[in-house]
């Protein structure tokens, strides 16, 4: 049975009750790609986007923007071949003067924009995130 049964392929969503782990092995069981950022240590969008760009292995300036990441998470993984689907997780985004709230929920719009990118090309695209 599946930990995933009862979440749609394509969503942004808190992490709630999923262990990181078992999402990793759950990523492994269905063949797709585990994307994992812990981003406390990102005080500013660019320190945090940063850390997810390390993160993830982008190429240099992948992700350097919410445009920027927008592109990598979409065309650019599009382009670099048949994908199988995706899991990510964001743990413990930062909560700072300089990530505020707006901060925040743009970055998931991001996320959210790639997972309706992919839900038109039938790819599995879950996103699991956590806030401070």
């Amino acid at each position: 049975m599946s930990l995933l049964m009862t979440v749609p392929p394509n969503l942004v969503q808190s992490i709630r009750a999923f262990r990181v782990t078992e999402l990793q092995d759950e990523a492994v069981r269905l063949g797709q790609h585990f994307l994992y950022a812990h981003c406390l240590a990102g005080v500013t969008k660019q320190q945090v986007l940063g850390i997810i760009a390390e993160s993830f292995q982008f190429p240099k300036g992948g992700g350097k923007n919410f445009d920027g990441l927008r592109d990598t998470l979409t065309e650019t993984m599009f382009k670099a071949g048949v994908q199988t689907g995706f899991l990510v997780v964001l743990e413990q985004l930062p909560n700072t003067q300089k990530f505020d709230k707006e901060a925040r929920e743009t970055l998931l719009d991001v996320f959210r924009d790639a997972a309706d990118y992919w839900a038109e090309k039938k790819v599995p695209f879950r996103v699991f995130y956590s806030f401070e």
